[in-house]
């Protein structure tokens, strides 16, 4: 586990990069095994509950967050309200956040949560990287901002007819890293692109 730099704040056990959790785990292997396993429980049960009637909002979102890590963090779901940064990539301030956040969400819904774009490949990848890359600038909750962002746009791609996407390549050799950064420290998101269109299929 990486650690965040938090204002005024930390999430984190002393001494430690292990955050603070209901079962005071502190055994950092464990911890990780139960954050997947958390989260595989979680795309089998919002990829069967997802229909046309869903609406992929701020409050969906928010939600993917809380109900997926809520038996582990207090934190799960919740905004944070201190800022933060990793390395140097320096996110939306925390003041900013939820003003951000709806920015975002009203713009993916005039943008019809993609739906327009379904048809071409190409240009649904160009759009989810965008908005993938505005989500991974936010970075609204203490900790798993990179796992629910990846989540919420696999369910933005499963709506659409397409496949969840597959990212692992990317995560193994790093490229997936590199893309995130390019977003946050200079709003670039060919990378991400790159990586959303080759893992993009139906």
């Amino acid at each position: 586990m990486s650690k965040y730099l938090l204002s005024n704040s930390s999430i984190y056990i002393d001494g430690t990069n292990i955050p603070k959790n209901k079962f005071n785990i502190t055994d950092a292997k464990f911890l990780t095994t139960l954050e997947k396993n958390l989260l595989d429980e979680s795309y089998m049960k919002y990829s069967s509950e997802l229909n046309s009637k869903t609406i992929l909002n701020k409050t969906y979102f928010m939600n993917l967050h809380k109900k997926t890590f809520k038996s582990l963090y207090d934190f799960a779901g919740v905004y944070r309200d201190v800022n933060m940064s990793k390395g140097e990539s320096q996110f939306c301030l925390a003041q900013c956040l939820h003003g951000e956040s709806s920015r975002i969400f009203k713009e993916l819904a005039g943008d019809n949560y993609l739906a327009d774009a379904k048809d071409d490949k190409a240009l649904f990848a160009k759009k989810l990287a965008y908005y993938q890359g505005e989500l991974i600038a936010l970075h609204p909750f203490c900790e798993l901002n990179g796992r629910i962002t990846r989540l919420y746009c696999d369910m933005l791609a499963l709506f659409n007819g397409f496949k969840p996407i597959d990212y692992s390549h990317a995560i193994d050799n790093g490229a997936y890293i590199d893309a995130s950064i390019a977003c946050v420290q200079y709003g670039d998101v060919s990378l991400l692109e790159k990586i959303i269109y080759e893992g993009l299929g139906r």
